[in-house]
């Protein structure tokens, strides 16, 4: 444990930016995965729909720094190359 007030106070901000991290980092992941069930049941519509959501949690996250910009542009591509995939099918 920290003695000194600063060390403290860092702590807690550490926390407190872990907490926000984590939730950025959930809702992205909830959006890739409902994209890749829809493609797997054959949705095609509702994988255009949940594509739509997961490049905006991505471009979100990396605005905020949560994942880096590569990261994001990755997996953006890689969702985009399945969906339109499964819509070519």
């Amino acid at each position: 444990m920290p003695i000194k007030k600063s060390a403290k106070k860092y702590m807690r901000v550490t926390e407190r930016k872990t907490l926000k991290n984590k939730r950025v980092k959930g809702v992205v992941k909830n959006a890739i995965k409902k994209t890749r069930e829809s493609v797997a049941k054959g949705d095609i519509a509702k994988a255009k729909e949940s594509l739509k959501a997961a490049i905006k949690a991505l471009d979100k996250a990396a605005q905020k720094k949560v994942i880096k910009k590569n990261t994001a542009a990755r997996k953006k591509s890689r969702l985009n190359a399945l969906v339109k995939k499964a819509v070519t099918k």
